[in-house]
């Protein structure tokens, strides 16, 4: 139980940074990352609070917070200079807001994510089977959503992403307590995409590898 996309109401979400963790912990999450939305307005001031949130707080906590962010509707090509501001600012997970279906997203969003190496490109819609051997390249994960309209890509990602060898995660995008995944909903929204049980284990144990990545033990100490 790890999930990388999560909101709180420092952007659109209803739940304050310590009420998410604390709702996460109790539902058995391992790791959580917080990734609220920003841009060149707010980017500083969401990623600066962000970081000194996980520093204070996880002394106090079993399950391991990433400090993260979420760059949405930016323009492509401002796209490569805010992900290199959000790492000099202290986050340790940059996850882009990818070309979902259900919101007028620029067209090469997901190109331009991809070629900046952010870590996640979440929810990328009718992603082309170019951008995901790119994101094989650039060793970018591809987002398998459990949010609402933004999963409706979810099969035709897990064909092209096992085809091309794409490493994947599963996300909830929280914004409100309902959206915190139970290992049951995981699991549907797993296989309702078209994933076998062997590709989800394997998954499970990439993300394992990205948290200690993104946020080595190590760091916590």
């Amino acid at each position: 139980m790890i999930d990388l996309h999560t909101h709180t109401f420092a952007s659109d979400g209803c739940m304050g940074a310590a009420e998410l963790v604390r709702r996460a912990e109790q539902a058995g999450y391992r790791a959580i990352g917080i990734t609220d939305h920003a841009d060149a307005a707010n980017l500083e001031d969401l990623v600066s609070a962000v970081v000194r949130f996980a520093r204070e707080t996880q002394p106090y906590l079993k399950i391991r917070v990433v400090a993260g962010v979420e760059l949405t509707h930016v323009p492509p090509g401002q796209i490569a200079g805010l992900v290199r501001r959000a790492r000099q600012l202290g986050a340790r997970l940059v996850v882009m807001h990818g070309e979902t279906l259900c919101e007028p997203v620029p067209r090469g969003t997901n190109r331009a994510g991809i070629e900046a190496g952010v870590d996640i490109l979440a929810h990328p819609g009718l992603i082309s089977e170019e951008e995901v051997r790119l994101a094989v390249e650039c060793g970018v994960h591809l987002e398998i959503s459990a949010r609402f309209n933004h999963g409706l890509g979810n099969g035709r990602l897990v064909a092209l992403a096992r085809e091309a060898g794409a490493a994947l995660v599963i996300d909830s995008d929280a914004h409100s307590p309902g959206d915190i995944m139970t290992p049951d909903w995981r699991e549907k929204v797993a296989y309702g995409s078209g994933l076998t049980p062997d590709e989800l284990d394997r998954i499970n144990k990439s993300m394992v590898s990205l948290v200690e990545k993104l946020v080595p033990s190590t760091f916590l100490a």
